[in-house]
């Protein structure tokens, strides 16, 4: 496994590694809803290198160019466009750590999590859990990094499974083109630490919870996605070429299919968007993320179809876009998952503050997700996690780029009220919750 280092959080602001990418326009691109001819399904079209979100039978969502509107309707496939891909957004002045209107670049999330971890000594703990895939490769890279908030004691936050708070996980932006998320985790953040003593049910939680954050889990994705400041580049995978035979645009592996669980060289060759890497595990990312929570959770869980223990503790989310939708395991395949009744329930509590409705296998993305991490995390340690899928599928702030003003307008008072209560059920996931 690889070993874990703490940050010296003490000492002065460190700034991280970045990696420099080419910030020529991307091609002008626009939501399309779609309906396939008889004879064609949506997965021909997902094989043939279209980037489909959202099937539903013969319909679904595609991210398209202009080129690639003429191709689809020259195959009788029958588009009408829903929106736009990139919302206007004000100037960003260089050197802001910023991008797209306010959005944090890698650089900009490293600063501000040494910045926290500086300041509030006693509340925080920052984590070098790994290294991004340029950084193994020698060519800048990052370190992925985790937080671990909680009024500190004796034993907290220590890279073990058996301190003696429960755990709550938020992790985010291992699609780097679902920008909206990391932005999330930054908001989480600030308000854990400014609201300890302040905010009675805030100070309640870190005197009880480990709350642990993976802002950005694709670094070298975000920083292809940040190149262009004003047309983010819609990197959705790492930046692992070693395949070879792709565009730099469309090289990289999926990492939301690069688990040790249910891993499925199905998904997809080395210049789609699922692709899941030449096996399970394959990217540093990857295991950098598995090796935290495999180090922090203990296993409740004995064969896939057993169920997890009633006593077990621990909650993870990780945010992705889009659809408003809440996912819970299984992801790879509509067997119910054996503790479906308990999981189904506590992501309904979490939606009631969202209005997300919460689905299991196909049916709320339209497709399976083998090798995800939350179906890894439920499977082998049996916390129950989910998939939180922010964001509508028309107006401003849809899509993958929503305009930055949606943060704050529309997200976060959705998703605030819901990370505090998931946060809250770590204690008895698996309980009756008020």
């Amino acid at each position: 496994m690889r070993r874990l280092a703490v940050f010296l959080c003490s000492i002065a602001l460190v700034l991280m590694s970045s990696t420099t990418y080419s910030s020529a326009a991307p091609p002008d691109v626009s939501y399309y809803s779609l309906r396939v001819p008889t004879g064609t399904t949506v997965k021909d079209l997902i094989r043939d290198g279209y980037d489909i979100e959202h099937p539903n039978g013969d319909t679904a969502t595609v991210v398209a160019t202009p080129t690639d509107v003429r191709r689809l309707r020259a195959r009788g496939v029958v588009l009408e466009k829903t929106g736009d891909v990139y919302q206007p957004v004000p100037r960003t002045e260089p050197g802001e750590a910023t991008y797209y209107g306010g959005y944090h670049t890698t650089t900009g999330h490293e600063e501000h999590n040494a910045a926290v971890a500086a300041a509030h000594p006693e509340l925080v703990k920052l984590y070098d859990i790994g290294d991004s895939w340029m950084k193994t490769q020698g060519q800048g890279g990052h370190d992925i990094q985790a937080l671990c908030i909680t009024k500190l004691a004796t034993g907290d936050c220590a890279l073990n499974s058996t301190g003696k708070k429960p755990k709550f996980v938020l992790h985010t932006q291992i699609h780097a083109r679902e920008i909206a998320t990391g932005e999330i985790a930054y908001k989480w953040i600030d308000l854990l630490v400014s609201s300890y003593g302040v905010d009675p049910e805030i100070t309640a939680l870190l005197d009880t919870r480990e709350l642990w954050v993976v802002p950005i889990a694709n670094p070298d994705g975000v920083d292809m996605v940040a190149s262009n400041p004003t047309r983010p580049v819609l990197q959705r995978k790492n930046v692992d070429d070693s395949a070879g035979g792709c565009p730099a645009s469309e090289a990289g592996v999926d990492l939301n299919r690069n688990s040790s669980f249910q891993w499925d060289v199905d998904q997809g060759g080395p210049c789609d968007e699922t692709y899941p890497g030449p096996k399970a595990l394959s990217e540093p990312e990857t295991e950098a993320i598995q090796g935290l929570l495999d180090t922090v959770f203990p296993d409740t869980k004995g064969d896939v179809d057993d169920p997890a223990a009633a006593t077990t503790t621990g909650v993870f989310l990780t945010l992705h876009s889009f659809g408003n939708d809440i996912l819970a395991p299984w992801g790879y395949t509509n067997t119910d998952a054996p503790n479906k009744a308990a999981l189904v329930a506590l992501g309904q509590k979490m939606g009631a503050f969202t209005g997300y409705p919460v689905t299991t296998g196909d049916g709320g993305v339209g497709y399976f997700a083998p090798g995800a991490t939350d179906d890894w995390l439920y499977g082998t340690r049996g916390v129950p996690s989910y998939t939180f899928e922010i964001g509508p599928d028309s107006g401003t702030c849809a899509g993958f780029l929503p305009a930055y003003s949606c943060i704050s307008s529309t997200f976060w008072p959705l998703l605030k009220p819901a990370l505090v209560y998931a946060a809250q059920a770590a204690a008895t996931p698996y309980g009756q919750l008020p």
